[in-house]
């Protein structure tokens, strides 16, 4: 799935002072002294962790963090099939976690009797594969949409309204990301972004590749220039909201009209996890609500964290993009584990990407 939602920590930092007020004026419940010495390797999605989080996890126990990064669930599996050894936790996406879990990469953490689990809200167990979330903790969600410059694309509602900026001389580009942006043809067409029908894929295909000329990039670092108007509009993550609180007269994120994939992210241990026991205490830490809210305020995202929710500033609780109404999550789609099916989104993606 993606993604490098921010640049650099350092950028955020500076972001972030227009959301964060709220809840940095929270009285922190976590003062616990450090009780406990040890490591925890953490492979994570770039920059999808507030530095803050760390640094009280480790004031609080005493275990020291190392954070690596990667860009796309693709990534972090071939990494960890190849034998990567030393990562504690990954943050896989649900569908990912699920063939991780049927490969055998993961370990039963048992995070459904950790403390703290009553706070993750039941909506959020969504592996196929684990459906008590044992395994893994869910953590994360959002929409993937449309993030937009308002000067250079007016208004846009549906992904009809994205594609026609190309025709009015303007630049929009889509996700370099083949169940995403194959999912935008899904959707287009009335059909599921998991369909393994060959005749559905079909038209999906033949829908993108009608628009390919409309393209100018796929890519994941568009924000600067969504900014600067250089591109009019592009497909991108909820986490655009951050931005758009900012300059709210000029940048803009919605989730089209037709309906919008989604994503889930889970916090799993690995099966190899040379410090589990630290891996465990990670979890326990990210369930308290004030944690996981802090978390959030990084990523502008939903959270699993139903306690956490209350947490947030009322820009975040009450804006559309992250806190979806009903209607709206009916016309969402998560994307499940395809199986051998993935081989028929692999050869429309090399047939898209190469297409001239």
């Amino acid at each position: 799935m993606k993604r490098q939602l921010f640049t650099t920590f350092e950028r955020v930092t500076v972001k972030l002072s227009i959301v964060t007020v709220c809840l940095l004026a929270l009285p922190f419940a976590i003062t616990t002294p450090a009780t406990a010495a040890g490591k925890l390797n953490i492979y994570n999605w770039g920059d999808y962790i507030n530095p803050d989080v760390l640094t009280r996890f480790t004031k609080d126990t005493g275990i020291e963090v190392t954070l690596d990064t990667y860009g796309t669930n693709e990534e972090m599996l071939a990494k960890i099939q190849a034998g990567a050894a030393g990562y504690d936790i990954v943050f896989p996406s649900v569908h990912m976690r699920d063939i991780m879990q049927k490969t055998g990469l993961l370990y039963d953490a048992k995070v459904n009797t950790l403390k703290g689990f009553e706070n993750i809200d039941p909506a959020n167990k969504r592996s196929k594969v684990d459906p008590e979330s044992s395994y893994c903790l869910p953590y994360a969600w959002g929409a993937v949409g449309v993030f937009y410059n308002k000067q250079e694309a007016g208004e846009i509602k549906t992904w009809d309204d994205f594609f026609a900026l190309s025709d009015k001389g303007k630049k929009i580009t889509v996700l370099d990301d083949l169940r995403e942006t194959i999912g935008i043809a899904l959707i287009k067409n009335g059909y599921s972004v998991n369909t393994g029908n060959s005749d559905e894929l079909k038209e999906a295909e033949a829908w993108l590749l009608a628009r390919k000329d409309k393209i100018s990039a796929f890519s994941y670092d568009i924000v600067s220039l969504v900014q600067s108007g250089d591109i009019a509009a592009a497909h991108w993550y909820v986490g655009a909201t951050l931005y758009t609180l900012e300059e709210p007269d000029k940048l803009g994120f919605v989730i089209p009209e037709e309906g919008a994939t989604m994503y889930q992210e889970d916090i799993c241990v690995l099966k190899d996890a040379p410090n589990k026991d630290s891996a465990i205490k990670f979890m326990e830490f990210y369930m308290q609500p004030e944690i996981a809210a802090l978390n959030t305020l990084q990523q502008v995202n939903g959270t699993a964290n139903m306690p956490a929710r209350d947490l947030l500033p009322a820009n975040l609780k009450e804006n559309p993009n992250t806190n979806p109404p009903p209607e709206v999550i009916k016309k969402l789609q998560i994307f499940e584990d395809l199986g051998n099916n993935l081989r028929k989104y692999n050869r429309i993606w090399t047939k898209v990407r190469t297409a001239q």
